[in-house]
């Protein structure tokens, strides 16, 4: 059997799923706040990505899904409230908008 190095942050279950396939592991546990916090964020960019290539509607909600658990790890990491975010998300919406004009911006110029 060939062994593959990942070196990432894995979800809890997935141990007990490799050892209940007979396979074995090494995982250690990551007990420094900084490390957990930009291990998360790499976990961000790499769940978006697969959203992003996501095909068809069950794909694209499995890995909607992923996405939104990792980003609740890291709001509970920074101990950010429901209300937080829903702040947040209408301050945005009113600064910049939503998607409906689907407007594609093509090429803007600078005053300056």
């Amino acid at each position: 059997m060939a062994r593959i190095e990942y070196n990432k942050l894995i979800r809890d279950r997935v141990k007990e799923k490799i050892e209940g396939a007979g396979d074995t592991c090494e995982v250690r546990i990551v007990t420094d706040p900084l490390e957990l916090a930009e291990e998360l964020r790499k976990k961000i960019v790499e769940e978006a990505g697969e959203l992003a290539s996501a095909e068809g509607r069950e794909d694209f909600l499995s890995e909607y899904a992923d996405l939104m658990v990792v980003l609740d790890a890291l709001t509970k990491m920074m101990e950010l409230t429901e209300a937080d975010i829903k702040v947040a998300i209408e301050e945005n919406l009113t600064k910049k908008g939503v998607y409906n004009s689907k407007h594609f911006l093509v090429w803007a110029e600078s005053k300056n």
